[in-house]
């Protein structure tokens, strides 16, 4: 879950190197400046953000940024009572530092001198407040900031991808359209004609086919916005399209019946009993029969999608030793949980560094593997019809390859490696050959099976040893193009750039091969889009969730004191999830949304040619958890 940085703030001691500090060029002995015991750590300075770190963590609100908060800023200093230039220098610098912090806050925030936890944070990350506030990076209250080395300009990956258009021109992901005197939407109606018709031989047919399933991209303009009273974590359709669900943080999933995409209908509603936190993730069985979810902790809930089956979750236990006592020593979290591609199994990745496989019919744990060196995010299948590959991403910035025939000695098959921060998901294009992922540096690759490292090669080159300690924390902070560089041993195929993957665990998926022939990439931003790549890492189009949500009409009547209020002033959405309909144009984007990211949104969003809206019901109506019209909830 968490990147390469420690997980507390007061954990960034010296024992973790910054690549971004250097000492004097002198030595300790010889600086006048250093005095021994005035690391950073323990400076005034750091002794006050450590202070307010504390109080602002001690509730685990690092999800939370609601609140707001006046506070005072004091600085001080060693030597404020020594006399003289020194004395009346320091004097300056510190009122200088005073009026910065004011500043800083007043323009942080319009709420007369607040500013949020979030805020605080932002403002507060730096080993010091000194680090934030002068303007001058060279010297900063008893270390220097390095300045970062030179970057070449043109370290990017390429757009568009060489290797990415010779997999468009492949086949293996979508045709190409044949040039065309008309413009796209006469050369839709053109195809459908033929279509009508049956021009052509079958190879044309095919070609016009998928030509007119890939060119069917889902606009902004929502078709429904289905609210939440808590943040949407994930939500996918089922491999059919018959079934959607909806994972919220109030540990909560609902189930709705999506055999006509164009009429939904929720019927059941199944809870995670003494859930940590948040659900975390959830998965179907290949018959559609079962619903596996989870939260920060070792069980599994498996719930029966029957509509009529109304009795409570089996909770399985992934502890080696079976308890189901929260707490209990040798506990783990799960972020990530699959079944199998034969139903029998399930892998889960945890925040104990490693990867569970167990076995739902003798309710058994079969291997515990300790295999990254941080949490492990995400983990998948490579193939639906195949049980025996499967991957795992960690936040020790790789993916590893697993055989199950030969998980017995705990080492993995292969790897890949090229992100230069934590993943937080991969998803396969289920063919047994390519993967994706998404990184905290930013980025989305795409990684064939066929070029991955051996065991042996992964050990060799020692990825790790190209990627510096970084104190970049997804949760809080932005990354910067400057921090971005190529990884030398990088053995993915494409990078896909221009998303945001920060606050939380951004997804990303393969377009489904009915509804867009298998053409595009897509996934979920901090900056409320959902962004769809062609495998070239073009640009193929972007649905804004934050604007498609911001609309009066749909909000639900406990909305509207804050509307009055606030209008959608500080409203947010963060699209943590994206699900392409299988077999028709639509996309379903799960988000943190509202005021603040603090309640949670289905968006279904269709193919429009156009702005005007002739369907029933009307496009952008609002609904609750349950479909009930928004117009129809009593005004409490």
């Amino acid at each position: 879950m968490t990147s390469p940085t420690p997980h507390n703030p007061e954990e960034m001691d010296e024992s973790h190197p910054n690549p971004w500090l250097e000492d004097d060029d002198e030595s300790d002995d010889d600086d006048e400046d250093y005095h021994e015991g005035d690391e950073p750590s323990d400076s005034e300075g750091d002794e006050l953000t450590h202070q307010l770190l504390g109080q602002l963590l001690q509730e685990e609100d690092d999800y939370h940024e609601g609140e707001s908060m006046e506070f005072l800023v004091e600085v001080g200093s060693d030597d404020d009572d020594e006399g003289g230039e020194g004395g009346a220098d320091g004097d300056a610098a510190r009122s200088a530092i005073e009026r910065r912090i004011a500043s800083l806050i007043s323009d942080a925030s319009r709420r007369a001198g607040l500013i949020t936890q979030r805020e605080i944070l932002n403002l507060l990350r730096g080993r010091s407040l000194g680090s934030l506030l002068n303007d001058d990076e060279e010297e900063d209250w008893g270390y220097r900031i390095r300045r970062r080395r030179h970057l070449d300009p043109n370290r990017f990956p390429k757009v568009p991808s060489d290797k990415g258009r010779e997999l468009m021109n492949s086949g293996t992901f979508g045709a190409n359209d044949i040039s065309s005197p008309l413009n796209k939407k006469k050369r839709l109606a053109r195809r459908i004609l033929d279509r009508e018709l049956g021009l052509g031989d079958g190879a044309y047919r095919r070609m016009n086919q998928g030509v007119m399933a890939q060119s069917m991209i889902p606009s902004t303009e929502p078709e429904m916005i289905i609210h939440y009273p808590d943040n949407v974590y994930s939500g996918q359709f089922s491999a059919d399209g018959n079934f959607f669900y909806a994972c919220v943080k109030d540990f909560q999933v609902r189930m709705y019946d999506t055999s006509n995409p164009y009429n939904w209908r929720h019927y059941k509603t199944v809870t995670f009993p003494f859930g940590s936190w948040t659900l975390t993730d959830a998965t179907l069985s290949p018959d559609n029969k079962w619903l596996a979810y989870t939260s920060i902790q070792s069980n599994v809930c498996l719930a029966p999608t029957d509509p009529n089956d109304t009795g409570d979750p089996y909770t399985l236990s992934l502890t080696e030793h079976g308890s189901q006592r929260a707490g209990y020593r040798g506990t783990f979290g799960i972020w990530s949980v699959r079944f199998s591609g034969d139903g029998r199994e399930l892998v889960a990745g945890t925040n104990a560094n490693a990867l569970v496989v167990y076995d739902i019919e003798s309710r058994t744990v079969l291997h515990h593997i300790r295999g990254h060196d941080n949490d492990v995010n995400a983990v998948c299948f490579a193939d639906k019809s195949s049980p025996h590959i499967l991957y795992s991403g960690s936040d020790d910035t790789t993916i590893k390859v697993w055989d199950r025939r030969s998980m017995g000695d705990g080492r993995e098959a292969g790897a890949f490696v090229g992100h230069i921060e934590g993943l937080t998901y991969i998803d396969s294009k289920d063919d047994g050959r390519y993967l994706l992922s998404n990184g905290k540096d930013q980025s989305m690759k795409l990684w064939d099976l066929k070029m991955m490292y051996t065991s042996a090669q992964f050990v060799e080159k020692n990825p790790r040893q190209h990627i510096p300690y970084s104190e970049f924390d997804y949760r809080w902070s932005r990354f910067e193009d400057d921090d971005w560089f190529p990884h030398p041993d990088d053995n993915s195929v494409v990078t896909f750039r221009g998303h945001t993957v920060l606050r939380t665990l951004i997804r990303c998926h393969f377009s489904p091969p009915n509804s867009t022939n298998s053409r595009y990439v897509y996934s979920g931003s901090h900056d409320g889009k959902v962004y769809i790549w062609n495998m070239d890492a073009t640009l193929a189009g972007t649905i804004d969730v934050r604007e498609a949500t911001a609309k009066e009409k749909a909000l639900p009547p406990d909305y509207r004191p804050y509307y009055v209020r606030r209008r959608f002033g500080g409203w947010s959405a963060i699209v943590r999830d994206a699900s392409w309909h299988p077999t028709a144009p639509f996309i379903a984007a799960s988000a943190l949304s509202g005021w603040d990211s603090s309640y949670g949104t289905v968006t279904l969003h269709g193919y429009n040619e156009g702005n005007q809206d002739e369907g029933i019901p009307a496009m952008c109506a609002g609904y609750d958890e349950t479909l009930r019209p928004v117009n129809d909830i009593p005004t409490i």
